[in-house]
């Protein structure tokens, strides 16, 4: 009687432990590898894009692209030593901007003339 006793607390005692951990495990099992559905719901990588202005130096020695002189918009680029080689020139810009920064990854830069 005394060994079915023990027999029954400790079964008792591995049922509650199991139940308490299952739920850890269940937890780190789903942060281990990204499902495919978590895996399609990630941001695709940013494609080239064209922009389309003219390669002036800032007073700060910088090169940047402007792209609507009336409003002085432009955008600074990444590539500095090619952007030097096209200063003043009208070009065309192939690359990812970076909407933070307002700076453009440049893949290309080609005169427009």
């Amino acid at each position: 009687m005394k060994r079915n006793i023990e027999v029954g607390l400790a079964t008792l005692a591995f049922a509650v432990a199991f139940v308490q951990f299952t739920p850890a495990l269940r937890a780190q099992s789903q942060n281990q590898a990204p499902s495919a559905q978590q895996q399609n719901q990630q941001p695709a990588q940013q494609q080239n894009q064209t922009f389309m202005g003219q390669i002036i130096q800032t007073k700060s020695g910088q090169y940047a692209l402007l792209v609507d002189k009336n409003a002085g918009k432009g955008f600074f680029l990444d590539n500095q030593q090619e952007a030097k080689k096209h200063n003043g020139e009208n070009v065309k810009v192939t690359g990812t901007l970076n909407s933070q920064t307002g700076i453009i990854r440049v893949s290309d830069i080609a005169s427009s003339r």
